[in-house]
């Protein structure tokens, strides 16, 4: 069984490849940088004798997204499950102060890159009668929260375009889910506040938040999940978290 995670080399999509090579599965990975996808690659063939792939193009480059996926060595065009994880959050602003350019980002990598990405990997998988896709959303996709409007919408339009093909999938075996995490403690936060540290840490003061592996698991439960069984949703929080706003810290 073939796995194809973008944005693999760390945090949740890094985890999931965790968790599906110590399963056996053999893995495509997806990411902007080569030596972190390289040294992911090397421990998981020494830990379980994994195979890797590795694909190195940014998922909002339409073009090379395209050409990459088109050009799979023969022995890797059949995917079986692909994990749509690449995404970020930028800025914390409010709507009216927002920057345009991280704005242009969220958009371009949580919504259109997904749609890229999908839009190579499905038909193949229609064509075999065979597949999952499963997209990482976030709770953020079920209401807006303060200055996070834009995020929210970008998560929001995961959802509703998990929604989507699952429609339009109904009429053969493959299976949509998207996974809709709250607090997870990976990289994020820095990414969001540009790097600034200090200000990520705080994100995570006083609640103990999801792990990357926490939501990995989740991922791995629905696609493990008998042929029949198709997990649509699952929204997964730390346990002091009840929404997207409301967070109880200790």
């Amino acid at each position: 069984m073939t796995v194809f995670i973008t944005g693999a080399s760390s945090g949740i999509g890094m985890a999931c490849a965790k968790k599906f090579a110590a399963n056996g599965y053999r893995l495509i990975l997806n990411a902007r940088r080569q030596e972190p996808l390289r040294q992911l690659a090397d421990d998981l063939q020494k830990q379980y004798g994994t195979q890797s792939l590795l694909l190195v193009f940014d998922v909002r480059d339409r073009q090379e997204a395209q050409k990459q996926i088109a050009n799979l060595p023969a022995e890797w065009q059949d995917i079986d499950i692909l994990v749509n994880n690449a995404g970020l959050a930028l800025g914390l602003e409010k709507e009216y102060e927002g920057d345009f350019a991280d704005w242009d980002t969220m958009i371009d990598t949580n919504v259109k890159a997904l749609l890229n990405i999908t839009r190579f990997v499905v038909p193949g998988m229609v064509a075999r009668n065979h597949g999952h896709i499963i997209n990482i959303g976030s709770v953020a996709g079920d209401a807006a929260y303060p200055n996070g409007a834009v995020y929210c919408a970008s998560k929001a339009a995961v959802k509703t375009l998990s929604d989507g093909l699952r429609i339009d999938l109904a009429h053969t075996p493959l299976r949509v889910t998207t996974i809709k995490p709250g607090l997870v403690e990976t990289n994020f936060s820095v990414v969001r506040f540009h790097g600034d540290k200090e200000r990520a840490d705080n994100v995570y003061k006083g609640i103990k938040p999801l792990t990357g592996a926490d939501v990995a698991d989740c991922v791995f439960f629905a696609a493990s999940a008998p042929e029949h069984v198709q997990v649509a949703e699952i929204l997964v929080l730390a346990t002091h978290q009840a929404s997207g706003s409301v967070i109880c810290r200790q």
